[in-house]
């Protein structure tokens, strides 16, 4: 297919009709931010419970994402991870029509984002990897920062969604480049949460008030803003999930494969991945992301263990 039949059949995500492909925490809450800027929003999950929720936010839940991909030229996939992005577009590639748009918000391993790309195009169709930075409580409320990689000037058409969707939006380059720059982020992110779970623990162990050490924290140099989002749901332990703590150990493993192939090794994501790891076995993979502090409150008594059996309990040498 040559440049100019590309351009004429490449579309923009600016249109009135969202389609929505995975209706879980993130998903709905961009359909949700869609809805209130009088979008008509059709989507789908095969979580028959999601597709309710949608239908009770003014949105038009259907029966399979083929018929959703067979009802708008602009789907937005916000899935798991990149092997059921892999499984949803087998499953609607017959529907995509020439012109259509996907914006990928799921984080996934870039390599598959190139390989979605490459294949869709040969279709017409476009794809762009629109990975998201910030809680589905931040999207939901417009102020998650969109990360997208792909063509250029169907980039600046979708503009104006865009704007509904995101508090910002930066294009990061080629297709692949939003995936990456998505574990980027989610590194330093999810290394800062676990700085501050283990801060309050500290604290915790020292005899300090916690609720006082995080206002402390947050008026130091220490600050970071994951401290207003994440402090005080540490501090009550209210995990109710705005992303799940197994979904970032999923994103953990995807940076050491990605630092793997360019090689560079992540020596704080490897303690990070391990501390995640114990995190699931512990029974936390469905909680927030915030509950990696009762991960780290698990091994007070381990270090008290270790301690005295290294003749160094209460400070002795």
């Amino acid at each position: 297919m040559n440049d100019s039949l590309m351009a004429e059949q490449r579309g923009s995500a600016s249109s009135e009709t969202l389609g929505v492909i995975g209706l879980g925490l993130l998903g709905a809450a961009l359909a949700e931010r869609a809805l209130a800027a009088g979008m008509i929003v059709i989507g789908f999950d095969i979580d028959t419970s999601q597709r309710t929720h949608l239908a009770q936010a003014g949105g038009q839940p259907l029966a399979s994402g083929q018929d959703v991909a067979r009802a708008c030229r602009c789907i937005l996939l916000a899935l798991p991870h990149d092997g059921v992005t892999r499984e949803v577009l087998d499953d609607i590639a017959s529907s995509l029509v020439s012109g259509t748009v996907i914006l990928d918000a799921t984080t996934g391993d870039p390599e598959s984002a190139v390989a979605f790309a490459r294949n869709l195009t040969e279709r017409g169709v476009t794809y762009l990897d629109t990975t998201v930075s910030g809680s589905s409580a931040q999207a939901r409320l417009g102020e998650a920062l969109f990360m997208v990689g792909g063509p250029k000037d169907v980039y600046e058409a979708s503009r104006d969604l865009f704007d509904v969707l995101a508090g910002q939006t930066i294009h990061t380059g080629p297709c692949g480049t939003g995936a990456r720059m998505k574990l980027v982020t989610n590194l330093v992110l999810g290394l800062n949460r676990a700085a501050l779970a283990e801060g309050l623990a500290f604290a915790s162990a020292l005899g300090l008030d916690p609720a006082q050490a995080l206002e402390v924290l947050k008026a130091s140099a220490a600050y970071s803003r994951l401290m207003d989002t994440k402090g005080e749901k540490m501090l009550r332990g209210d995990f109710e999930p705005q992303a799940r703590l197994s979904q970032h150990l999923k994103d953990v493993r995807l940076m050491l494969a990605a630092a793997a192939r360019s090689g560079q090794r992540l020596p704080l994501s490897e303690a990070h991945r391990e501390l995640l790891e114990l995190a699931e076995q512990l029974g936390l993979g469905q909680l927030d992301n915030s509950a990696i502090l009762r991960a780290i409150e698990a091994q007070r008594g381990e270090g008290q263990i270790k301690a005295a059996t290294s003749g160094k309990a209460g400070g002795l040498k």
